[in-house]
């Protein structure tokens, strides 16, 4: 009964990077970390949308999350990650910096993101939490993948 009480008060989430900000995603909708692959472009898509790879025999879109907000691309490195997710229907992988962290973080803890905030980011952002020295954004999948 405790662990029941427990879930209702933490969000589960993996705490991402790119560039210099740090992000989350609840875990729930990670199906899996992955280096970054060889993606086949597919012509005529958004400018954020990477392509399409083959992952454990299931054909995955790819996103670059830098694109998608806004941000000026970056070299691909050994920090690289594809992080795949899993949504109702919908998989798909979601290119980031870096995957740093798993953690708990107390619901009460997570704001809504400040009014001053603009830019595309602001559109996706659930919210903004801030745990000791550590402030990340919480971001809306929903938003993020429609």
């Amino acid at each position: 009964m405790s662990t029941e009480i427990i879930s209702k008060q933490e969000m589960k989430v993996i705490i991402f990077q790119l560039k210099d900000e740090e992000y989350a995603i609840e875990v729930d909708y990670i199906q899996s970390i992955e280096r970054m692959q060889p993606v086949t472009r597919i012509p005529r898509t958004f400018p954020f949308v990477t392509g399409v790879m083959n992952l454990r025999g299931v054909i995955t879109p790819i996103i670059d999350l830098r694109k998608r907000f806004g941000i000026e691309e970056k070299e691909i490195d050994d920090a690289t990650r594809i992080l795949v997710i899993s949504k109702g229907q919908l998989e798909m992988g979601m290119i980031v910096d870096g995957a740093n962290d798993v953690i708990d973080i107390p619901i009460e803890k997570i704001e809504p993101p400040p009014e001053v905030i603009g830019g595309k980011e602001i559109d996706y952002l659930r919210g903004v939490v801030k745990l000791q020295n550590r402030l990340f954004t919480l971001l809306d999948l929903d938003k993020v993948i429609a």
